[in-house]
């Protein structure tokens, strides 16, 4: 059984950045893409970017190039990362991380997604 546990989320002026990181427990190859999604205030949790095992990196059209998605295996332990820069108010939400090991269409779907973690908030202040 996978596990993700989210920690990194702060409150940040416009214009700055911010690390996530998202601890995978209980990780083997079947999980073939792990993903950031958003969750806006009275919005949908929409997909913000997916890391592929194969290598592969897919981002949401509204990252512009902002946001980098990487992850880290250290002794079979896997660490997901999401680098974000040049924040904006429409950046705030709580950010989660997903699993997932099988695709049947959009990889940025969430209804693809099977393990998430809790969230860790993002605040962005106008």
């Amino acid at each position: 059984q996978v596990q993700l546990v989210e920690t990194g989320g702060a409150s940040v002026q416009t214009g700055g950045s911010l690390k996530l990181a998202c601890v995978v427990s209980g990780y083997n190859h079947n999980w073939r893409y792990l993903a950031w999604f958003r969750q806006g205030p009275v919005k949908e949790r929409e997909g913000v970017a997916v890391s592929w095992n194969n290598g592969a990196k897919t981002y949401g059209v509204f990252v512009k190039g902002r946001f980098i998605i990487s992850q880290e295996i250290v002794s079979g332990k896997v660490t997901l990362y999401l680098q974000m820069n040049n924040l904006t108010t429409e950046d705030t939400g709580i950010y989660f991380c997903a699993a997932n090991q099988t695709l049947s269409g959009w990889v940025l779907a969430r209804r693809q997604y099977t393990a998430w973690g809790q969230g860790t908030q993002v605040t962005v202040p106008s």
